[in-house]
């Protein structure tokens, strides 16, 4: 707390002393999975937000590379006013307090879901890979990603072991799968928590540090198969043939959609493991539970997609069988 505190008061220090900014208040905005905050600095005629990126902990200078990559695509992602890499400060447009996941509702959601595939379609499309020094999604980090689900929920959550033979061929399934894509730009926490909603419903794209060049179907999948919100299946499965057929037109697959649907399944999954193990990870390791509610339906997301895929039976098994009723009693 007291080094918060001090950070805090060298942020304002900054804000005020060496940008000469009117400060009139200064207020949590929010805060994430990482080691980063956000404030919300109110001035006299305007607000902004002020990122705090301890730079012993978190990349700032990904952040600002990545944020003019997706600006020169297309992507309305907040614009970067001022910079301090050696504190790990920036001042950024303020995308106001509204999240996609706050305003969806039965009434909007096509509305919504519209513009934010609309974005990602933008980001498909624009985006040069020649140019933007993004790394690559490559088997190291699927598997290590995979590992976190294996480690930090089975092992450490449910104090269980996954058979080596069952989890080898899921891991071989979803990273062989996944590598068999066409690749885009990958913003790679494309959900209702990072898309801001604007004026008149237009949408703004936040928390992209981590993009990658990686599998299509990785955002969509992110988008459409939400850890903090759940659609029936026949609209996800509408959402993502009408974004398909886009796709299709904009000669970035030439696959059948059953195919595409297969790719979808399974990088939900990929992505899904990784994400339970991350919240166990954040519960465990930071003390930070609040994850832990997003657990079940994200839980939900593999069983379903486990029992549709005869390959994945033994894991649907071992889900079944063991994880599920020791995760029920914990």
């Amino acid at each position: 707390m007291i080094s918060d505190d001090f950070r805090k008061i060298t942020l304002l220090d900054w804000l005020e002393n060496d940008l000469l900014l009117p400060v009139n208040c200064c207020e949590p905005a929010s805060s994430d999975a990482s080691f980063r905050r956000y404030f919300r600095i109110t001035l006299p005629d305007q607000q902004l937000i002020v990122m705090d990126a301890p730079p012993d902990k978190e990349n700032i200078a990904q952040f600002i590379k990545v944020a003019e990559f997706l600006r020169l695509s297309h992507v309305n992602v907040p614009r970067i006013y001022h910079q301090n890499l050696a504190d790990g400060f920036l001042v950024l447009e303020d995308f106001g307090s509204v999240s996609f996941l706050d305003k969806v509702n039965s009434d909007n959601a096509n509305e919504l879901y519209g513009n934010a595939l609309n974005s990602l379609l933008t980001l498909q499309t624009h985006a040069d890979l020649n140019k933007c020094a993004l790394p690559r999604y490559d088997e190291t980090l699927l598997r290590r990603e995979l590992g976190i689900f294996a480690d930090w929920f089975i092992k450490q959550a449910l104090d269980l072991e996954i058979p080596t033979a069952i989890w080898d061929k899921v891991c071989n399934i979803l990273v062989n799968s996944a590598l068999e894509q066409p690749v885009s730009c990958v913003h790679r926490d494309y959900h209702s928590r990072n898309i801001m909603v604007l004026h008149d419903n237009s949408i703004g794209i936040i928390d992209f540090q981590d993009a990658v060049i990686g599998p299509v179907t990785y955002d969509l999948v992110s988008l459409l198969r939400d850890c903090y919100i759940a659609w029936p299946q026949d609209q996800v499965n509408l959402w993502m043939s009408q974004y398909y057929q886009k796709l299709k037109q904009a000669d970035i697959i030439i696959c059948d959609l059953p195919q595409f649907t297969r790719w979808f399944d399974l990088m939900g999954m990929q992505r899904h493991l990784k994400a339970i193990g991350i919240f166990s990870r954040l519960n465990i390791r930071d003390g930070k539970s609040g994850y832990l509610k997003d657990i079940p339906r994200t839980l939900n997301y593999v069983m379903a997609q486990a029992k549709v895929y005869p390959e994945l039976a033994d894991f649907h098994g071992f889900l079944l069988q063991h994880v599920l009723p020791t995760y029920m009693r914990n």
